[in-house]
């Protein structure tokens, strides 16, 4: 496999205390940025392409984009799948070589989810490919994210662990996608819980917005992994705006420093998690 199996990433980090970034790539510049900041500050990193920036720019294009940007830099870093639920596009992404995906069947009944994840688990194992999967819902921006029937029930993690094979869990806790319109406000208790239910490890998505703190913490818990992608597209749009008002400015004159806002962000994640210099054993 030429990408990293995320699993061995995350059980390194459960071992040790940090958090694998998993950061959404959406074209060439956002790429590049993620495998050189990783590179420098010797992290473990997670390339993730969500199923509609796949439908927008093609399964093919990400993955050629990804095995250019990490060329010959030895960096072990995984590509994923992040919040697949089209399970044609799921076993396009498991055979042309991503070395993880995401089943989200969150917004299914219980059941169905269970299902449809076991289902994904059994094609991805044969080609050791590693499968996330979401329990309870992670919504999107401010308090649709934290609503109580949303979040994760600690009393079917075991359940749902052992029945499906995944191997690595999303939970709910109070995250959210997108832009949150207030400051989020994470069940810590709740996350204890599901961390005592499981030996699996555990992801947070909607880590952008969140406070440092917060996140930290939530490390302490058992999150293994953490995903950040709104904070990435919004320094590299916002730079667009800002730079490209010039109109006499050459493209590259106005994507270079989009793409070094990028790689602010990305190396400030990164040391936030504590996955900087992991490679080298620190």
């Amino acid at each position: 496999m030429l990408f990293t199996p995320m699993k061995e990433l995350l059980l390194d980090a459960q071992r040790n205390h940090y958090a694998v970034p998993g950061f959404n790539a959406f074209n060439m510049e956002s790429l590049q940025a993620m495998i050189e900041v990783a590179s420098d500050e010797q992290a473990p990193i997670i390339v993730m392409a969500e199923q509609r920036d796949l439908l927008y720019a093609g399964l093919d294009y990400i993955y050629y984009l990804m095995k250019a940007a990490q060329g010959g830099t030895k960096l072990p870093a995984a590509l994923h799948l992040d919040h697949g639920n089209d399970l044609e596009i799921i076993a396009k992404a498991i055979e042309i070589g991503f070395s993880s995906v995401m089943i989200d069947g969150s917004q299914l009944p219980y059941a169905e989810n269970i299902k449809v994840t076991a289902s994904v688990v059994e094609k991805a194992r044969a080609k050791g490919v590693t499968v996330e999967a979401e329990l309870g819902h992670v919504g999107g921006g401010g308090a649709e994210g934290s609503g109580a029937s949303l979040l994760t029930d600690p009393a079917v993690v075991a359940e749902f662990v052992e029945t499906t094979g995944v191997d690595a869990l999303a939970v709910a806790i109070g995250t959210a996608h997108g832009v949150y319109t207030e400051t989020p406000k994470l069940d810590f208790p709740r996350l204890k819980a599901i961390a005592q239910e499981t030996d699996v490890p555990l992801v947070l998505h909607g880590g952008s917005g969140a406070p440092d703190d917060d996140l930290r913490q939530a490390i302490e818990l058992g999150v293994c992994k953490i995903n950040v992608g709104t904070d990435i597209r919004r320094a590299f749009v916002s730079t667009i705006v800002e730079v490209g008002q010039d109109s006499t400015l050459d493209v590259r004159e106005v994507l270079t420093p989009a793409k070094n806002k990028m790689k602010e962000v990305i190396r400030e994640r990164i040391r936030v998690f504590g996955a900087s210099h992991r490679l080298k054993g620190d």
